[in-house]
């Protein structure tokens, strides 16, 4: 009975790792971009990604204030406290131009995101 048990343990643990795997790996594919806060301000204001992929985008905090990347076009709230980053994925992205802002200084941190359509498509 111990055997029994202990063989269905390691199924379970064996079932578990490769359901995990795909998940791992979803999350590694996307190109990673960097949106910087600095004076209430996001740089690059503007960020053009490619339309049809996944996005890693990384925030890093270089105010000594806590903000929050919001986005209701895409659908986002993360907040990053001072000095620190933070990671969203987003996308695929159908091609348009999408709104985010700093919720906690919205007068001066708003940005956009643009997915192109590559060439020929």
């Amino acid at each position: 009975m111990l055997l029994k048990s202990r063989n269905s343990i390691l199924a379970a643990v064996s079932l578990f790792g490769a359901l995990a795997l795909p998940l791992s790996a979803a999350n590694a594919d996307g190109a990673a971009y960097v949106l910087t806060i600095s004076q209430h301000r996001f740089t690059p204001a503007v960020l053009t990604v490619p339309a049809g992929q996944r996005i890693r985008l990384e925030i890093v905090n270089r105010d000594p204030a806590t903000e929050e990347f919001d986005s209701h076009d895409l659908r986002v709230e993360k907040l990053i406290t001072p000095g620190g980053r933070a990671t969203v994925f987003i996308g695929p992205l159908a091609p348009g131009t999408y709104a985010f802002m700093g919720e906690f200084h919205p007068a001066t941190a708003q940005g956009r995101i643009v997915a192109v359509a590559a060439a020929g498509r």
